[in-house]
């Protein structure tokens, strides 16, 4: 919730009085201890500067949180299919979809889980990028192959771009930094942005005028009518935007890692399963040695319902792996290990005993992140997270273009908010801001080094402007 500087916050601008007589000689009154003045002018830089990542951030996000019901739409003719009588047995499935990849190894499987869906069998293809594969879809009831596609984990091309646009801009690794520095700086600009609107609702009752925290005051005009949708809309998104900058964190190169420690050293990672077994797996699988439907029978028997994927083994000593994949409303991502061999379960994996309760956070926090854990409604509250924050990082914009200087250039800007915010504070207050900032900035370096710099900037500016004072 970008914001400018006090007279931003509904007081008069000044105006010249006439000459009063000699001064007031009585001693004043110190100020009083307030974080408003610093948070005014961190919100007011960190808007500006750092506003157009997180712009760009959210319309990336709000394209990717559609990206599951545009999926079923841009790629209906293979993912759908007419409900026949009977589905074909899943090894005649994968028969037909290996007669249509010659010369590729199957690595696995999804089966349909509706009358309505279609089968995909994934090939290991050495021509295509690391953890992408190949899948052939497969009507079930007839046999015949619909397509085919590129799949990255799992996810089909166009899920695949808009999720690599959102993470790096379709620029690979250096395009992460732009992410990482939206994720890390939203938490602080929403939170700051939340004092300061409270404060300014403060200072209105005391003046006796109305304001509301969540409604907008339809009885202003101008900058003030912008601060009113800006700060109104920015307190109705502010949970969302707290809790999608903590899991964007989390996927983040550099802060994520120092997450990812974390995790470790208290074992709150999310478990593995064990493919390992005692016997002759084969590699790679002989799809007509291993009954396919007795492998999904056992699975869904060890509590590994549709939809799900089948991984077959790749190596001697390997099990084939199914594991739950996303649904709907759907809590857990069970799996189970099955020794091809026996098809009996060697490992398995329950979410509810094995998941401890930060991984099970975690993994509902990403899934939710992602659009996936609620489905449509999931997709759409994401959508109009999304829309809000454009709107308020534009009107954030708007602001300071309304408190630009009415004269001279038509194309000033609005000054920033004073400097000395910090002399507003007490020396054991700014003792433990600093020691925050400093953890803080470790933890998340980019928003480290950008909160530097803009230090650096500003001490710069104001020794520019001292020197060249008379």
């Amino acid at each position: 919730m970008t914001t400018t500087s006090d007279d931003h916050l509904g007081q008069p601008p000044p105006t010249a009085v006439p000459d009063a007589g000699p001064p007031d000689v009585r001693k004043p009154r110190s100020r009083p201890r307030s974080f408003q003045p610093l948070l005014l002018r961190l919100h007011f830089y960190a808007g500006v500067f750092v506003a157009p990542f997180i712009l760009i951030a959210a319309i990336t996000g709000a394209l990717y949180a559609l990206a599951p019901t545009l999926e079923r739409l841009v790629y209906q003719d293979i993912l759908t299919v007419d409900p026949g009588e009977r589905a074909l047995p899943l090894n005649s499935q994968a028969a037909a979809a290996s007669a249509a990849a010659p010369g590729l190894t199957p690595a696995g499987m999804r089966p349909p889980a509706s009358s309505t869906d279609s089968t995909r069998v994934y090939f290991s293809d050495t021509t295509l990028p690391e953890d992408t594969q190949r899948a052939v879809f497969v009507d079930p009831y007839t046999g015949q192959t619909l397509g085919s596609e590129n799949v990255w984990f799992g996810y089909l091309p166009l899920s695949t771009w808009l999720d690599g646009l959102h993470r790096h801009l379709q620029l690979g690794e250096p395009g992460r930094i732009y992410s990482e520095l939206a994720a890390s700086w939203l938490w602080v600009i929403a939170l700051g942005g939340l004092y300061l609107w409270v404060a300014k609702l403060r200072k209105d009752r005391r003046r006796r005028r109305p304001g509301r925290l969540l409604a907008v005051d339809r009885g202003t005009a101008g900058r003030a009518r912008t601060l009113s949708w800006h700060g109104a809309t920015g307190v109705w998104i502010l949970l969302a935007l707290l809790f999608l900058s903590a899991t964007g964190i989390t996927w983040s190169t550099y802060a994520g890692a120092h997450v990812s420690d974390i995790r470790a050293q208290f074992n709150w990672q999310r478990p593995g399963l064990n493919t390992t077994v005692v016997g002759d797996a084969r590699s790679p699988v002989n799809l007509e040695d291993v009954n396919l439907d007795e492998v999904v029978a056992v699975a869904g028997r060890s509590g590994v319902h549709a939809p799900l994927d089948i991984a077959f083994p790749t190596e001697p000593g390997e099990a084939i792996g199914v594991t739950e994949t996303d649904k709907a409303f759907r809590a857990t991502t069970n799996a189970v290990a099955i020794n091809p061999d026996t098809l009996v379960p060697s490992s398995e994996l329950d979410f509810r005993r094995d998941y401890s309760l930060v991984a099970k956070l975690a993994d509902w926090g990403i899934r939710a992140h992602m659009g996936v854990l609620f489905g449509l409604l999931n997709q759409l509250l994401l959508l109009a997270v999304a829309l809000a924050l454009i709107t308020v990082i534009i009107r954030g914009y708007r602001m300071w273009w309304q408190r630009r200087p009415t004269r001279g250039t038509d194309w000033m800007l609005g000054r920033p908010p004073l400097r000395g915010g910090i002399r507003h504070l007490s020396p054991l207050t700014v003792i433990v801001v600093a020691a925050g900032a400093i953890a803080i900035g470790w933890f998340l370096p980019l928003l480290g080094l950008s909160l530097l710099a803009f230090l650096l900037v500003d001490t710069g500016v104001a020794a520019a402007k001292a020197w060249r004072a008379p």
